[in-house]
């Protein structure tokens, strides 16, 4: 698959097949290309943590309000930022890096947010996120029992030449 045909065909994927295990290898490329993302400085501050037992996936998904799929998910993968100025930044160039690679691979993806939400705090407390990190993002990760088609707003609507015009 090429690039413009990953980005073209990624959507966020909510409902997993239980019957297909995502393996270590594709666990392991899928975070390699989360690594490489772009960052500011190049300061790199962020840590994935991935989560595949079944346990601490359900634990997750009940306290992430937007996220009770990520106990259907066979991997969720925590996207943690050491604070400074750009780690918001940082860590959604890696998150997007993340799905775009699941995607890749064949697998869907569905990115849960997690800095500013109420249950950022319980999250990384359960994973062990050290305080002078703050999570930015939660990703699931699996084989598509179901891959949404939304309606996405043309180009020629979102898309402004010089200046933003009406």
């Amino acid at each position: 698959m090429d690039a413009v045909e990953v980005l073209r065909g990624r959507r966020s994927v909510r409902v997993y097949d239980p019957h297909r295990p995502v393996t270590r290898e594709q666990i392991e490329t899928i975070v390699d290309c989360g690594r490489l993302a772009a960052s500011a400085r190049n300061v790199q501050p962020w840590e994935f943590v991935v989560v595949t037992d079944p346990g601490v996936r359900a634990v997750i998904a009940s306290l992430a309000a937007n996220g009770p799929f990520i106990s259907d998910a066979p991997v969720c993968i925590a996207v943690a930022c050491a604070e400074g100025p750009y780690y918001l930044e940082d860590g959604c160039n890696a998150t997007e890096n993340l799905l775009l690679a699941a995607h890749a691979l064949g697998l869907g993806s569905c990115w849960v947010a997690g800095d500013k939400k109420p249950y950022a705090g319980a999250v990384a407390e359960l994973l062990g996120i050290p305080n002078s990190h703050r999570l930015v993002s939660l990703v699931s990760v699996g084989y598509a029992a179901v891959v949404p088609s939304p309606k996405k707003r043309p180009l020629s609507e979102v898309m402004h030449w010089e200046k933003y015009s009406r």
